[in-house]
């Protein structure tokens, strides 16, 4: 069905004649060769449920201080909004980790930091 979907878009969004250097193509004729062409990572969400349907946990991760900006009109010193993000990343990258935040967090404030495997060595 996906396959047939992009190959009906592929058929309505014509490519552009010329050498491929020098004629941009349509947006949306890109977009459907990306998509025919690696369908495979596309998809890659749907058989393997360890990876998120879309890549907007980053924006959801600094809502909460926009919120604050928007409300206020800024946010706090520089210093302060440095520490909240530092603290906000830690607990989030813990969470998609699989770790309990609280276990975390309490493990942090007792000196015992940890730290995300290096995906080097993992």
């Amino acid at each position: 069905m996906f396959r047939g979907g992009v190959a009906v878009g592929l058929s309505e969004v014509k490519c552009l004649p010329g050498p491929a250097k020098t004629v941009t193509q349509p947006v949306g004729r890109v977009l459907l060769e990306v998509l025919r062409d690696r369908a495979g990572d596309v998809l890659r969400f749907a058989h393997d449920l360890r990876i998120p349907p879309t890549n907007n946990q980053a924006e959801r991760d600094l809502r909460p201080a926009k919120t604050q900006q928007k409300i206020s009109g800024r946010l706090r010193s520089e210093r302060h909004t440095r520490h909240r993000y530092a603290i906000r990343g830690y607990l989030s990258t813990a969470i998609k980790h699989g770790l309990d935040v609280m276990t975390v967090l309490r493990d942090a404030l007792l000196g015992k930091l940890w730290m995300p495997p290096d995906p080097v060595t993992a």
